[in-house]
């Protein structure tokens, strides 16, 4: 990638010719020394150079790779971890990363799959002797030079006799390569981490996945700490010497010069992968001196969060959960910030089977998650505040509490397991239809106030969690409903907040905690804009502005949205109307929308979007679906006035079921271990069987509500607990295994 406008001409004296990429922490350059040797030189964002924490943990980063340059890792040319803007140069390493090789190439076999292991391993071997553990050994971390593998980025490591930033409440890693004591007990971790974690790689790397993967990095984490690693498709020579080193027990392992011997006597005709010999990763990291932000750091521990813990094996379970499709939510509840997803939770990936009946014979959905500590159910009415227009909130889960804004309220804390209420903050603003939380990030919360007089643009709000203290506010422009077809005029992606500007003419960044504006990027001509955050990354969605003014916007375009620098990619245009539904598989998915000649909104096709790639794919529908379109974990649910619910693959457009909820009005999908939820604004809940629909239970009313068609969803998760939202600012919560019952 060339040079952007505002990037540095040198750093430290060392010309740049080039970006290599751009992450959540820093942005990586291609320079040359006075010799000509190429360099890649790391430079750290402008807003984490005034966080000494960060300072702290970047000085290590550079100690460590210090310490550890050798033949099998970039060496450290030069570094400023002291300057105003903190800086490291390597050696710059040619070759793919290790991710990029299987994307492109499949499972690595033979010869080339045996160096691979004996090199890492001698890699490691040096790691240990320089007393550094690595700590986030992953493909993208591993670089196939023409000399050999390469081991970089040091950015979370630490000396093995140091104890250093690994606070209580962060867990930092990559979930499918980290080790069980990683996950549960950060501080304890050693070399035999290291060693586990190399494990996993060498796994990955003849099978093209990991031994522990699953569809959310809350089931890889439950998986990597009490089920036992998928092995059947790794060959048997390397199995052999592998199996030993994914022990639970650190202190089963092999050590590293124990392994390297094992390693020295596989064949050299190792075989390849079983199966169709192609990559199943859905890795998708494409720079190897490059990490992001939540690979890099943790973000502070959530409001009320336990031990960095996960959740203990169910009851009665048994069995591989990936293999036999046994849908547990993995919940890992005191991990802030893990592997690239953003810092904020949301309802799991639902699962197909594991329904049965409870006591009472009725069925339920599946039990796996837990409930929080002490829980028991509760209901309450939120106070609406001087505005006495109660109307709907919505909630977001996070460690023990549940932040719920919307009708009146910029956010209220209510403590999940007894419903007790913390702290309020109110508006006297009138409540908006469909906008209620922006989002929770590390020790913020992060609401909407709306002018008592709707004269204009509301206000983005930024609360302290603990004590609901105000921190800052900001205009925005409300474009999203005519761009997007959501109501998200703000959206948290890590430490960054993204709004359109009061005046609607540029796109803002600004950092969570204090609201200091990073970059502003202009719209372009003609064009209104809004922001859009989607599987953790972010994007700009636009459409001419006589459109948007005319409210069928047929022409629009997507571009990724780069959160260090504001730049925007290249723009990828689809035909519209679209309405945005989120992410799966790395693609934005839309729904295609047809407006009728009386106007009613009929959808006729589900579009997934590659922005990265300028790619578009089109699923035309079986039929045109009315209602309100959702997704959840690869499928899009279509939900009627009536109560209807098709579900629709999200991929082919193909048709998997149809049923009938039994709740008019419902807004969703939430998806639960064994069930996806849809409710109304009565409060009425339903649970349906992601495999076939089937209606598994749903409760009574709890207020009087409209039905309305299209709002965000009213159910959200707490481990096994709902909580529920309806009008009148109603939030009530329950035991998903124990719904009440239907009178």
């Amino acid at each position: 990638m060339s040079l952007r406008s505002g990037d540095p001409e040198e750093i430290g004296g060392y010309p740049l010719e080039s970006r290599l990429g751009s992450g959540g922490m820093g942005t990586v350059f291609l320079a040359r020394t006075a010799s000509g040797r190429p360099v890649a030189i790391k430079l750290i964002h402008q807003q984490f150079a005034g966080d000494e924490e960060f300072r702290i943990r970047f000085r290590q980063e550079v100690a460590a790779a210090r310490r550890v340059s050798g033949a099998f890792t970039a060496a450290v040319v030069d570094a400023d971890p002291e300057a105003e803007q903190p800086w490291m140069a390597t050696a710059y390493i040619e070759g793919p990363t290790l991710a990029q090789r299987i994307a492109r190439r499949g499972p690595v076999g033979g010869m080339e799959l045996r160096t691979l292991a004996i090199g890492l391993a001698e890699a490691l071997r040096d790691i240990h002797r320089a007393d550094v553990v690595h700590r986030d050994l992953k493909p993208s971390n591993v670089v196939l030079s023409a000399e050999g593998p390469r081991v970089i980025d040091f950015g979370i490591s630490r000396a093995a006799d140091q104890q250093t930033l690994t606070m209580t409440g962060r867990v930092i890693g990559t979930p499918p390569f980290m080790s069980p004591e990683q996950l549960q007990t950060p501080r304890g971790v050693g070399p035999s981490s290291d060693v586990f974690s190399l494990g996993t790689l060498l796994v990955y790397a003849a099978t093209g996945q990991g031994p522990f993967d699953a569809d959310s990095p809350y089931m890889t984490a439950y998986q990597v700490v009490h089920e036992a690693p998928a092995l059947d498709d790794v060959p048997g020579a390397l199995r052999t010497a592998v199996e030993p080193c994914l022990a639970k027990d650190p202190a089963v392992r092999p050590t590293i010069d124990e392994l390297l011997v094992r390693l020295r006597d596989l064949p050299v005709d190792l075989g390849a992968a079983a199966g169709d010999g192609g990559s199943r990763t859905r890795d998708t990291d494409t720079q190897h001196h490059l990490s992001t932000a939540s690979e890099k750091t943790g973000a502070p521990a959530a409001p009320g969060a336990g031990d960095a813990g996960v959740a203990p094996p169910p009851r009665g379970l048994g069995g591989r959960l990936r293999r036999r499709w046994r849908p547990v939510l993995a919940t890992v509840l005191g991990i802030a910030v893990i592997a690239g997803g953003v810092a904020l939770l949301k309802p799991g990936a639902d699962g197909s089977g594991g329904d049965r009946p409870d006591d009472s014979g009725r069925n339920v959905a599946a039990t796996g998650a837990p409930l929080p500590d002490g829980f028991k159910a509760w209901r309450q009415n939120v106070p609406a505040g001087a505005a006495k227009l109660p109307d709907e909130l919505r909630c977001v889960p996070r460690g023990g509490s549940a932040y719920c804004g919307g009708g009146g309220v910029i956010a209220t804390r209510i403590r999940v397991a007894d419903g007790h209420r913390m702290w309020t903050a109110h508006h006297p603003g009138v409540p908006m239809q469909n906008t209620h939380m922006v989002g929770v990030s590390g020790n913020t919360v992060l609401g909407y106030r709306l002018l008592p007089d709707d004269s204009g643009p509301g206000e983005v709000v930024a609360l302290d969690a603990a004590r609901g203290k105000e921190l800052w506010s900001a205009r925005f422009a409300s474009k999203s409903m005519a761009v997007t077809r959501r109501a998200a005029d703000a959206e948290v992606i890590g430490s960054t907040v993204v709004t359109l500007n009061g005046a609607g003419t540029h796109i803002e960044g600004r950092a969570v905690r204090s609201g200091k504006v990073l970059w502003r990027t202009p719209v372009p001509a003609g064009a209104t804009c809004a922001p859009l955050a989607a599987g953790g990354a972010a994007y700009v969605m636009c459409g001419p502005t006589a459109e948007v003014s005319d409210t069928v916007v047929r022409h629009v375009t997507v571009r990724g949205l780069d959160l260090a620098s504001g730049d925007l990619g290249r723009a990828v245009a689809l035909d519209g109307p679209v309405q945005v539904l989120g992410a799966h598989g790395g693609r934005l998915v839309l729904a295609k929308e047809r407006v009728g000649e009386v106007g009613v909104i009929e959808y006729e096709a589900v579009v997934r979007v590659d922005v990265a790639r300028g790619e578009v794919a089109t699923a035309r529908l079986p039929k045109r679906f009315g209602g309100a379109p959702g997704l959840a974990a690869g499928t899009v649910y279509f939900t009627e006035q009536n109560g209807e619910v098709s579900a629709v693959n999200a991929v082919t457009g193909k048709l998997r079921w149809t049923r009938q909820a039994g709740v008019e009005g419902a807004s969703g999908p939430v998806a639960g271990p064994g069930a996806v939820y849809f409710s109304s604004a009565s409060g009425r809940v339903a649970a349906l069987a992601p495999r076939d629909g089937a209606r598994l239970w749903a409760t009574d009313p709890r207020t009087n509500g409209s039905a309305e068609v299209g709002a965000s969803p009213r159910v959200a998760l707490a481990g096994r607990a709902a909580i529920v939202t309806g009008a009148k600012n109603l939030v009530y919560a329950f035991d998903t295994a124990k719904p009440p019952k239907s009178g």
